[in-house]
């Protein structure tokens, strides 16, 4: 009989934050995590960004090249900002899937856009960007915003994005990245070590995730490994757009 202490210790890791788990643990981690801060989560990305996160995802929506009819999946969609952009640009003949891997975050989308009145055009799906429940060739632009650094194998998702999008689609990432300068980088880090955890205590009164949060930040590919990833994933054309010196990148693939 096989020792089933031994095939945990022989299960592959990987990191949560600066920590090193099961892989098998990580989803429910990243999940707990967004659990805890679902409900204030856009008030923090407007108290931690300085409201900037609005004009990344506005430059997000520019370069996806999305028009009127378009069929698109917005990954990690969360509480859809993405999402309601989206849905009014593509229009009744067109159609936007928010969809993101945990509950509570999906439903804090969902009543949001519904508030808003945003509803004929959008679907919300909770799924897996590793292991996407779409056809294969059917969107033209998937976007994820701030959501692949959370993701446990993300070689799978890319290539799992790759399969749904139509030739010619676009992928979109938009994610925090490596600044350029070294004084910023000191700056930001100290900023991402001490300002978010203590902002995550006041007003969500967690801590913990906005450390997480912060280690995860650090631990993601900087622009060219990811630039490399997408184009081992199969993506053409990949290039990337440094914003606020680098602290966040866009990055942009087409299917061949």
């Amino acid at each position: 009989m096989s020792d089933p202490r031994k095939a945990h210790e022989q299960e592959p890791t990987t990191h949560f934050g600066f920590q090193d788990v099961p892989e098998s643990q990580k989803a429910e981690k990243v999940a707990e995590v967004f659990h805890s801060v679902a409900a204030k989560y856009d008030l923090m990305n407007d108290v931690l960004s300085g409201g900037l996160h609005r004009l990344w995802k506005r430059f997000t929506i520019e370069l996806s090249g999305v028009r009127t009819g378009n069929r698109v999946l917005d990954i990690a969609g969360g509480t859809g900002d993405l999402t309601r952009k989206f849905a009014s640009i593509v229009g009744p003949t067109g159609q936007v899937v928010l969809a993101d891997i945990n509950d509570s975050m999906l439903k804090v989308g969902r009543d949001r856009l519904l508030d808003k009145g945003v509803a004929g055009n959008v679907q919300f799906v909770q799924a897996d960007a590793e292991k996407l429940p779409f056809p294969d060739n059917h969107f033209d632009v998937v976007t994820i915003a701030f959501g692949l650094r959370n993701v446990t194998h993300k070689e799978d998702a890319l290539r799992s994005m790759l399969r749904v999008l139509k030739p010619g689609g676009r992928l979109l990432v938009l994610e925090f990245s490596k600044p350029g300068n070294p004084l910023l980088a000191k700056v930001y880090d100290t900023y991402s070590f001490s300002f978010m955890p203590l902002a995550g205590k006041l007003i969500t009164n967690d801590s913990e995730s906005y450390r997480y949060l912060a280690e995860s930040i650090r631990m993601h590919p900087d622009q060219e490994t990811l630039k490399a990833m997408m184009v081992e994933a199969g993506f053409e054309r990949v290039t990337y757009h440094n914003m606020t010196g680098g602290i966040v990148a866009l990055h942009r693939g087409i299917k061949p």
